[in-house]
């Protein structure tokens, strides 16, 4: 009955991503049947460690924490969890060999959200950055060149400049939750009391570099996934143009959302894009 087991572990991570990022999955709906649930499976895996450091105020996060990791490593020595999450994140992690050392550094970011409040260096800054962002997308790019390590090298950097983009864009547009509600900052020498807009002008600058260079790679993907990472990247893109037109001062005061009747339009846009081979 393991069978019947997995299935409901995948059905999970499916509506954990469903219910957690309405863009994110419509992303992942674009990708070919034969790798979105890997994908779901890697999305669940990282929403749930990102939600134990977030939200669970009320509750001893660094044991939460703790319990999460201890039963991560069973799942991956093991081969199942009783935690429907990660027995489907071990499934994908073993069918791709996933290195261990993304896992490991992914978590390793996960608890520095525990305790660290404000990234003063860009080596700071840039550790957290990779662990939280960039191995998420190598971990996917395990799923979209199917186990072509030629391929996965040629990607890596574009794979990292992808998920460093993504997350920035995140870091900016949720400066109020952030600086407010958590009482984090990760931008590096940046005031956010008074963000203006020569700062402002500044990370938006690192973010258009990061996807120029993750765009490159996403030419380069497999038709199976290629759609799907496009689609990402024109919705960020989207939220950072939004960005980057709001006042900086307007940024700690608001979130910038792209509304769903804009989602629809910008994906009909790319589908045309993509199907006359633009992309």
């Amino acid at each position: 009955m393991k069978a019947l087991f997995d299935s409901v572990s995948y059905s999970c991570s499916q509506l954990v991503t469903n219910r957690y990022s309405t863009s994110f999955s419509l992303a992942t709906k674009m990708l070919s049947d034969s790798i979105r649930q890997d994908i779901y499976n890697i999305y669940g895996f990282v929403r749930f460690a990102d939600e134990i450091v977030d939200s669970f105020h009320e509750y001893d996060k660094e044991k939460l924490l703790d319990d999460f990791e201890e039963d991560l490593e069973y799942s991956l020595e093991h081969g199942i969890s009783l935690n429907p999450i990660l027995n489907a994140f071990q499934h994908t992690y073993h069918k791709y060999t996933i290195p261990h050392h993304l896992v490991a550094s992914f978590m390793k970011s996960m608890r520095m959200d525990l305790h660290k409040k404000e990234y003063k260096t860009e080596a700071e800054y840039r550790e957290y950055i990779y662990g939280s962002a960039d191995v998420v997308g190598l971990m996917c790019l395990c799923v979209f060149v199917n186990g072509d390590q030629e391929r996965y090298e040629e990607l890596k950097e574009s794979a990292m400049a992808l998920g460093s983009a993504f997350q920035k864009v995140n870091f900016l547009r949720d400066l109020k939750a952030d600086f407010d509600g958590l009482e984090r900052t990760y931008f590096p020498n940046t005031n956010l009391l008074e963000l203006d807009e020569v700062s402002k002008a500044q990370i938006v600058a690192e973010i258009e570099a990061d996807f120029a260079k993750g765009y490159m790679g996403i030419l380069k993907l497999p038709g199976e996934s290629k759609f799907g990472v496009y689609m990402a990247y024109r919705y960020y893109s989207k939220l950072l143009n939004k960005l980057r037109k709001l006042p900086s001062l307007e940024i700690k005061n608001s979130r910038v959302r792209v509304p769903n009747y804009q989602k629809v339009g910008l994906l009909a846009r790319s589908y045309v894009r993509y199907r006359l081979n633009l992309v």
